[in-house]
């Protein structure tokens, strides 16, 4: 196959940031896809539904003109969070999900939940208010070895909170182990799932080829190719539990290129021509259009979009580097090439 029609899909998990790159992040998620579930972790994150609805109109208005493109909003749960902002949240029409960040687990993650149990009447309202749980599913614990947080997560607090909270929509967010696909197989169809394009490309030894690679360190950090191949299995599974979320997130160049990097890939400038190459790199470039634009859109609820985008088989070469007033961005695949692209 040669080339694609697809419904345009949806980024399900992205980070637009804010202030001077907010131009760019939205410039390039708007280039391929109809709405987005827009990550709150800016610095003051965004708490209340009073700055979900702000944030919202600070991205409208760096959304080029023509474009149709919708930021679906989420909040940050807090250990502060309280019932009454969740039903407020509901009732505002723009707010998707609440997003759980265990303290200190992330980028900007340090005001993140210290005592989940403490949130169970949150939880409780999201239930009965039909509001997604959003989750960075990894411990922070330093005695749990990094390559195991998130199979730790599993059993010692997502399991709890999915028999406590059996009404509860959940979606495990950018997962990375063979642990996690079966954890998801095996819950109700209320817990899903999304899957990162770096994470189907790229293993723990991308970290390490030829020196360190900065710009492939990201949180839940890579892990082996056993993991990312029950990765590609899930995704092209037609199971409609699995679907797209870029987490793509910019990052300046020196902060990656530092002697403590942060945590971040940036996708948004190709996602789709990525997921493109690793399904068809298993032979499941027909599973694609669920993946991207249909099962993401039934879980959240959402009308399927009515336009389409083309992708065909052909070479593009990443630049180096994507600059703004703030800095550059390095994407993922800088100076390198794909072998899909967007007909426009």
């Amino acid at each position: 196959m040669n080339e694609l029609v697809i419904r345009q899909p949806d980024d399900l998990h992205i980070h637009l940031r804010d202030d001077d790159v907010l131009p760019l992040s939205v410039g390039h998620v708007s280039t391929q896809f109809r709405r987005a579930i827009v990550m709150p972790n800016l610095r003051p994150p965004v708490v209340s539904t009073a700055m979900a609805i702000e944030y919202r109109k600070r991205i409208l208005a760096v959304t080029p003109t023509g474009r149709l493109f919708d930021p679906l909003m989420t909040l940050y749960l807090t250990d502060r969070t309280t019932p009454a902002e969740i039903l407020m949240a509901r009732e505002s029409g723009i707010v998707h999900g609440v997003k759980y960040y265990p303290a200190g687990a992330t980028t900007n993650s340090d005001l993140g939940v210290t005592d989940l149990e403490g949130r169970f009447k949150v939880l409780e309202a999201m239930m009965k208010h039909g509001v997604p749980l959003l989750l960075h599913g990894e411990v922070t614990d330093k005695d749990v070895d990094i390559f195991d947080r998130e199979k730790v997560f599993l059993d010692s607090v997502l399991l709890r909170v999915v028999k406590e909270f059996p009404d509860l929509k959940i979606v495990l967010e950018h997962i990375t182990t063979s642990d996690s696909v079966d954890f998801v197989d095996a819950c109700s169809e209320k817990v899903a799932a999304t899957i990162t394009a770096h994470h189907l490309l790229l293993n723990r030894g991308d970290l390490f080829d030829g020196g360190i690679r900065p710009h492939h360190y990201c949180l839940p950090i890579l892990k082996r190719e056993e993991h990312r191949l029950a990765l590609l299995r899930a995704a092209i599974s037609g199971s409609p539990k699995y679907f797209l979320g870029t987490d793509s997130a910019p990052h300046e160049r020196h902060t990656k290129e530092a002697s403590c990097g942060c945590a971040g890939v940036y996708t948004a400038h190709a996602a789709m021509e990525c997921y493109a190459e690793a399904f068809d790199s298993v032979g499941g470039i027909d599973k694609l259009e669920d993946f991207a634009s249909t099962f993401g859109a039934r879980f959240y609820e959402l009308p399927l979009n009515t336009s389409y985008i083309k992708l065909v088989r052909k070479e593009q070469v990443i630049p180096p580097t994507y600059t703004y007033s703030g800095g550059a961005i390095v994407p993922f695949r800088a100076g390198q090439g794909l072998n899909w692209s967007i007909e426009t």
